[in-house]
């Protein structure tokens, strides 16, 4: 057990340290002009990244969110009801589009849409895990950056310009669809933000489809090593399953994704986390229509790439169904033993609970 004297000063360095890292990334204090909010990341000091598709801008948030809250089991039940109330209206009213958690602090932060069509609002509200209350996590007066891309998408799919976010290695990665020809397009942005640039224009073979494809966003994502090299591993909708080497993500440039698995046609993958258990690391995959998928990541270095149709509904890299997870509409790691979940009930009512990593 460590001394009273030496948990006091572990809480004031760390409270003293955020406006040093703010220094350090370049937040200045502001307001962030939200016009949607439409992903979430963290650095592991607990920047908060937020993507807002509407104004093609991602944001960046010193939270001063560092003191390790409590380590029990999330379990909120009615989570709609407990949101919409903080926020001053009604669950029929909230849409929560993506739950992160802070991994310098263990609170939940969900990104909301309080109402519905012109009338509707951006707003992030935090669960705090020690004393259980949901509350607006106010942005008037924060350390904060800012970056706009030169060319998101427009029209009818503008919600779709951002639609994953991951901080990695110093760089906010960024999925979503260019105003480009190959409008499929990953960005990986270095932080502290300077211009963006156009991004990279990626192309994959559709296995389900049978033909390549450049119009379709990566759905969610994650950084993984493979033999020694940095990927992203990304699930598209009707379900391939692509790695794209890190290093390929340049300006301006278009790189093919090598497909390693079809995971089933007319189905959108919605959130995805990788993990350690007995010694072996894997992929938890959620999806709308065929349930939230294990996959084993060991022998993705040499899988055979998928260049022709399959004769079945799925191909290449196996996975196991999780059938005790139903509903899943959201997943991130809460630690090294247990997932978050948001799930939806038969009745559409939405529960935040930690599961164990299966």
């Amino acid at each position: 057990m460590r001394p009273l004297f030496a948990l006091l000063a572990a809480a004031v360095v760390a409270a003293s340290a955020v406006p040093a890292r703010a220094a350090e990334t370049g937040l200045e204090k502001g307001t962030p002009a939200l016009k949607s909010v439409s992903a979430l990341a963290f650095s592991p000091d607990g920047i908060l990244f937020i993507g807002d598709s509407q104004a093609g801008t991602i944001y960046a948030v010193g939270t001063d969110d560092t003191k390790s809250a409590s380590a029990g089991d999330v379990a909120v039940d009615n989570l709609g009801d407990k949101v919409g109330s903080a926020l001053g209206t009604t669950a029929a009213n909230v849409t929560i589009n993506d739950v992160k958690v802070n991994p310098a602090s263990g609170n939940i932060y969900l990104a909301v849409t309080r109402g519905k069509g012109a009338e509707a609002t951006p707003v992030i509200a935090r669960l705090d895990r020690t004393s259980g209350n949901v509350a607006e996590f106010p942005l008037k007066d924060v350390p904060c950056a800012k970056v706009t891309v030169p060319n998101a998408v427009v029209g009818n799919k503008r919600q779709e310009a951002f639609t994953s976010l991951a901080f990695v290695d110093g760089r906010v990665i960024v999925a979503g669809l260019s105003n480009e020809e190959f409008a499929s397009t990953l960005r990986a942005l270095p932080f502290p933000f300077k211009d963006a640039d156009k991004g990279t224009s990626v192309e994959i073979f559709h296995g389900a489809h049978g033909k390549l494809e450049t119009q379709a966003p990566v759905r969610t994502f994650v950084a993984y090593k493979i033999s020694g090299a940095d990927y992203l591993l990304a699930a598209y909708t009707c379900t391939p399953l692509v790695k794209v080497p890190l290093a390929d993500l340049k300006p301006g440039q278009k790189v093919k994704g090598t497909t390693i698995a079809e995971l089933g046609n007319g189905n959108r993958p919605l959130d995805m986390i990788v993990y350690n258990k007995d010694g072996k690391d894997y992929i938890l995959l959620a999806n709308d229509k065929r349930g939230v998928m294990k996959i084993l990541i060991d022998g993705f270095d040499s899988a055979e790439p998928i260049t022709a149709r399959p004769k079945g509904a799925t191909a290449g890299v196996k996975y196991e169904t999780i059938k005790e997870l139903t509903g899943v509409l959201q997943l991130d790691k809460l630690d090294a033993g247990r997932a978050l979940v948001l799930a939806q009930a038969a009745d559409k009512t939405l529960s935040l609970k930690s599961v164990p990593l299966p």
